[in-house]
């Protein structure tokens, strides 16, 4: 194994939170097969007796007494007897970055995971190996809290063994065919709810790592490939039964007859009446009642899990469904339709209408893109004009000139730009920083927005910055091309502005921009650098009612403006921790551990004067040389560009003595 890849997968070992899921024991003989088992975790398997042809994801390994394998979570197990028996353990467990996860081991993880890996050796010193399993085995039976710290421990033991024999024997590993994996489990499962989330976690990677392989190795986004499926096997279902469309839609994943009607009709081309009328009638020209419609995306192979009492699953917290069930959703999506309907009905025959004030009807067609489309004049129209973006949904078209654009996050880089939008949730109009710009701005609701105020605005480009949940998505995708760009992806306003730039075709505006931001934060750090020595430490409090939180440079607060603009450094010995955690809730006996020379504080309800006469905040050097900055968190939460900007521009008029 190379050195490197091995220090990464020791770095990741020692990092990752680690908790073992299940252990077993497991004797099979002549006549018996473990088929088509897919993995609810990473595991390893340690033979003890006989021999078998095992099988992971389709590659051969003979496995004999004593041999170790591992496997990630989600590859598919099947097991054949080549002896008459064959008894073996399985180690089950999940490894994950803990929260708040350092975005270089998260880089590192899904870029080369000990725990994905698969392999399979005959390791040195089997013996050691097989008591640490066996008492492993013993301890979890006893199901105590101590049995199971030891069991862990255990583990640990185990696993370092295993890290120094591959090590030692160089034994070649290989990376799991991620997108393989999904098409399994999309195929087996496509008519349960999966949203990315999900599908992601099945296989333990991350959204975007999930989408941009499965992208590249079918061309396809995993949702779009799902929802090929499920419109495949509807397909059949219209031709070769006489079910109807609604038990049709729910067998196929979609509680919604009308949302299901019209997600065949986009990708068919025809509805789903309509179809089975025009098949049923080919079919009778010909006579021949044995036609099947094939998939137009790939052969279906239905794969079977294993019985019951041989499968093994966790529960999950927190998962977002791809359909919700509630009235207030249902209620939407049927009135997401009927708008549809009525600007279907209200564009003729045309796919590509304009209204009389020149706006287009909403669409988001899976065809191939075009550099243009004609009006109804059969002139061309540049609101048209449309151009391919790659996101984390896969690739979209958009307009090349948006005009009409609903966005619930990222609004300080539009107003940079120049852009208004036409609807943005409330909150982001309380935004002090350029709520004045905003003023005229549609309120389409609190936090995302409610879908029937965006149908009402008829919007012909969407920015959203939530993690995908796969049903708004989806809804919000058929009123209008949509871009997720989820919380995260984009580190700074160097970034966020220039790929906004280049999304909406404003890179001259973003890069002047950017230049005059550069040249402001310069400024700032320049005359804050004459004031305040450069060795001076600085903490990023909050004060509620309840509790008081430390910050890092990412979260808000004043952080991004203290740390990241003017380059100021917290106290050395928590600089690490707070950078890597983001957050942290303080006890009164650890504040002073945490204060610095300068303290910027967040309070709604205190005042300068009331932390100095707090008998615990008054021991502080800040406090007492007069170096805090107390501000509410209508000014301090925000860290869109421009109110770093301004922040920034703050905090040094502060400590220059200017304000």
């Amino acid at each position: 194994m190379d050195t490197m890849i091995e220090n990464d997968h020791i770095l990741l070992w020692n990092h990752a939170s680690i908790t073992v899921l299940d252990v077993r024991h497991t004797m099979m003989r002549t006549g018996e097969a473990l088929r088509s088992y897919r993995l609810p975790a990473s595991v390893f398997l340690l033979a003890t007796r006989g021999g078998a042809q095992v099988r992971l994801d389709g590659m051969e390994y003979i496995i004999k007494r004593f041999q170790v394998m591992h496997s990630g979570k989600g590859a598919y197990l099947d097991i054949f007897l080549i002896e008459e028996e064959f008894e073996y353990y399985m180690i089950f467990y999940k490894a994950q970055i803990p929260l708040p996860r350092r975005q270089d081991m998260v880089s590192l993880m899904e870029r080369n995971s000990p725990f994905h890996m698969q392999y399979s050796f005959l390791p040195n010193y089997p013996i050691s190996l097989f008591h640490k399993v066996k008492l492993m085995d013993q301890e979890w039976r006893q199901s105590g809290p101590l049995e199971r710290f030891q069991v862990k421990s255990l583990f640990y033991q185990f696993v370092c063994s295993i890290l120094q024999q591959l090590h030692r024997q160089g034994i070649d590993m290989k990376e799991p065919d991620l997108a393989a994996q999904a098409i399994m489990y999309i195929q087996e499962h496509y008519s349960e709810t999966i949203t990315l989330e999900s599908l992601a976690e099945s296989l333990n990677y991350s959204v975007p790592h999930l989408s941009a392989l499965f992208k590249k190795s079918t061309g396809y986004s995993p949702i779009e490939y799902l929802i090929r499926i499920r419109i495949d096997v509807a397909a059949s279902l219209l031709v070769e039964t006489d079910a109807t469309l609604r038990e049709i839609a729910e067998s196929v994943g979609y509680k919604d007859p009308y949302y299901f009607g019209r997600l065949f009709k986009k990708y068919r081309g025809i509805s789903p009446a309509r179809f089975r009328a025009r098949e049923s009638g080919q079919r009778k020209a010909e006579d021949n009642p044995s036609t099947t419609i094939r998939s137009s995306i790939v052969v279906r192979r239905f794969r079977r899990y294993i019985d019951d009492d041989n499968r093994y699953q966790y529960e999950r917290v927190g998962d977002i469904p791809m359909y919700r069930h509630s009235k207030s959703t249902a209620a939407a999506t049927l009135l997401l339709c009927l708008a549809l309907l009525l600007n279907a009905c209200s564009g003729g025959a045309s796919n590509t209408s304009t209204s009389t004030g020149g706006e287009r009807s909403p669409s988001n067609s899976v065809s191939a893109p075009q550099s243009s489309a004609q009006s109804n004049s059969g002139q061309t129209s540049d609101n048209l004009q449309t151009k391919v973006v790659s996101t984390i949904n896969g690739e979209i078209d958009i307009p090349v000139n948006p005009k009409r654009i609903v966005a619930d996050q990222y609004l300080g880089s539009f107003i940079a730009l120049g852009i208004t939008p036409i609807g943005t949730p409330g909150l982001h109009r309380k935004n002090p920083y350029f709520a004045e710009a905003l003023k005229d701005v549609e309120d389409i609701g609190d936090v995302n927005g409610s879908l029937e105020k965006v149908i009402e605005l008829q919007p012909d480009l969407i920015v959203t910055g939530a993690t995908p949940d796969q049903s708004r998505y989806e809804q919000l995708s058929i009123i209008a091309p949509t871009v997720s760009v989820p919380y995260g992806e984009l580190k700074n306003a160097h970034e966020e502005l220039t790929y906004f730039g280049k999304l909406l075709g404003k890179e001259k505006e973003a890069e002047a921009w950017l230049a005059e931001y550069d040249r402001r934060i310069a400024a700032a750090r320049e005359i804050v650098g004459k004031a305040v020595p450069s060795d001076a430490t600085f903490s990023i409090f909050e004060l509620t009612s309840k509790s008081t939180y430390v910050y890092g440079d990412n979260f808000g607060r004043g952080g991004q403006a203290v740390y990241q603009a003017l380059g100021f450094k917290p106290p050395a010995h928590i600089a690490a921790e707070i950078f890597d955690k983001q957050w942290a809730e303080l006890s009164n006996e650890l504040l002073p551990r945490y204060a610095g020379d300068y303290i910027i504080l967040t309070s709604n309800d205190r005042t300068l004067e009331d932390i100095k006469a707090d008998p615990i905040w008054a021991t502080l050097d800040a406090v007492k040389n007069n170096r805090v900055y107390v501000w509410k968190e209508e000014r301090s939460w925000y860290f869109d560009p421009i109110a770093v900007l301004s922040q920034t521009e703050e905090i040094a008029a502060w400590l220059t003595g200017q304000h």
